[in-house]
């Protein structure tokens, strides 16, 4: 696609429909925001360890802020994706699930977003890629730029869109997000097939990828990660693209520029779990200004929303966001008031109903199955992978050092600790010695609880009475 092409099309583009916005604030100074979403992406680049080809990527860790221990709320992309955009965990915003096809899920009424309040505040918003929310209502971008279409893949395609958008958009700040299909699988892959316009694949040999700890080593595993790869690098150059488009613009000295993934990779043991490796993602932000430095304080990605609105002075909603900024921490170490993050799910497709919250800290991960009777459930495009066909074909095989039985049957809570089992496969919830460990981070997540209103939580009343009323 051509850049003229795509600069014509901008003007054309319809304003997603929406409820009529507040009136425009004055236009603020020109503090702008590039977000970028990956799609399935666990802790898998060059700069976090792995020995995988994200040049990109790692650069931009370089030039930035690269958080050691970053945590989605979910490990489910519509309620993570809810999650990034609301500043609230997917039980206060009510995107409980997957919002495509017959899970329809969306967002409670009165729930604002970042489109919203950007917007409102003198931005020019656009959106190129996966949106994957709802209601649209909520998220009135004033474009979306190659409209969400099932496995969009074509990396430069979606580069072109938003570079064009943001040289429109001269005369205002820019909001803008790229919601990446890489490397989420495709129907038979990952989308590696095609020729992409300005890629040069990055091919993986099966014999020599890194094999995650949650994984048995077969070779139908290996392969799955050899294509997985190839797809993460394939993100990795179209970053590099819309990066080199930004400064070449001259905006990179202007523009807030945060990347991190929606959910854990999507493999047993990961994708839809609160375990380490459905959780444990990157994230990257660099802000003109802040030096560089690895930061190692838990941050989660309810603390995304409250990043953009204090660098961008937007005013939030009427009620109070469960995260805060990132901003002070930028160009640090870390901060040790930063000790614990709060997950929490509720489903990922429809009839995949298996509630769960979790507190994760330094040294413990603790989590409640609220239903844990149920058999816990595996999402269709895992359950139907090479990876599981391969895995679930012997139920002697290894998840990593898990059985099979005590991952589809869990108990009421799971304690782990974390120094001595990174893994997290000897549950120690009714050890004695655990015991007040153990009594510590319930309380703490149930205080958590408690605070977000969370419906599951005996005694709440209506979620529904709570819209609009977060405080």
């Amino acid at each position: 696609m051509d850049r003229r092409d795509v600069l014509k099309g901008i003007a054309g583009v319809a304003a997603v429909s929406a409820a009529p916005l507040r009136a425009v604030a004055a236009t603020p100074p020109k503090r702008n925001v590039l977000l970028l979403i990956s799609d399935d992406q666990g802790l898998d680049a060059g700069c976090y360890g792995l020995g995988i080809k994200t040049p990109r990527l790692d650069r931009l860790a370089r030039e930035g802020t690269r958080f050691t221990q970053g945590y989605a709320t979910v490990s489910s992309c519509s309620p993570s994706r809810a999650s990034i955009y609301t500043g609230l965990y997917t039980h206060q915003n009510g995107m409980y699930g997957l919002g495509h096809d017959v899970h329809h899920q969306s967002l409670l009424p009165g729930i604002e977003t970042l489109p919203a309040m950007l917007r409102r505040a003198g931005y020019a918003t656009a959106l190129a890629g996966k949106k994957h929310v709802g209601p649209d209502a909520a998220f009135p971008y004033e474009a979306e730029l190659v409209p969400e279409r099932s496995g969009i893949r074509d990396v430069h395609e979606l580069s072109v869109a938003a570079a064009s958008f943001i040289r429109a958009s001269d005369d205002r700040p820019f909001f803008v997000t790229v919601g990446y299909s890489d490397p989420h699988r495709a129907a038979g892959g990952y989308g590696n097939g095609p020729a992409w316009p300005g890629v040069k694949p990055v091919i993986y040999d099966p014999k020599r990828v890194p094999i995650p700890s949650h994984l048995p080593d077969l070779p139908a595993v290996r392969q799955d990660l050899a294509d997985y790869y190839q797809s993460i690098s394939r993100l990795d150059s179209g970053i590099g693209m819309l990066l080199d488009d930004l400064a070449a613009m001259g905006r990179a000295d202007d523009t807030l520029v945060i990347f991190l993934s929606d959910n854990g990779r999507p493999f047993p043991a990961a994708k839809t779990n609160l375990y380490d490796p459905g959780l444990h993602l990157p994230l990257i932000v660099r802000a003109p200004g802040a030096a560089p430095s690895i930061n190692d304080a838990m941050v989660s990605w309810v603390d995304v929303a409250p990043t953009i609105l204090a660098w961008t002075g937007a005013a939030g909603p009427n009620y109070k966001l469960s995260g805060q900024s990132l901003l002070p921490l930028l160009g640090k170490a870390g901060d040790p008031a930063r000790d614990a993050v709060f997950a929490s799910h509720d489903f990922h497709e429809i009839n995949q109903y298996y509630p769960m919250r979790a507190i994760r800290t330094r040294t413990h991960s603790y989590i409640l199955n609220l239903a844990h009777p149920l058999d816990y459930p595996i999402a269709g495009d895992v359950a139907g992978s090479p990876s599981w066909q391969a895995i679930a074909a012997d139920p002697a095989i290894l998840l990593g050092k898990r059985t099979q039985a005590a991952y589809l049957k869990r108990p009421a809570e799971e304690l782990y600790d974390l120094k001595r089992d990174p893994d997290e496969v000897v549950n120690v919830a009714n050890d004695p010695a655990y015991a007040a460990v153990k009594a510590q981070l319930a309380e703490r997540l149930r205080a958590s609880r408690a605070a977000t209103k969370d419906p599951w939580l005996a005694g709440q009343t209506d979620p529904y009475s709570h819209v609009g009323k977060h405080e």
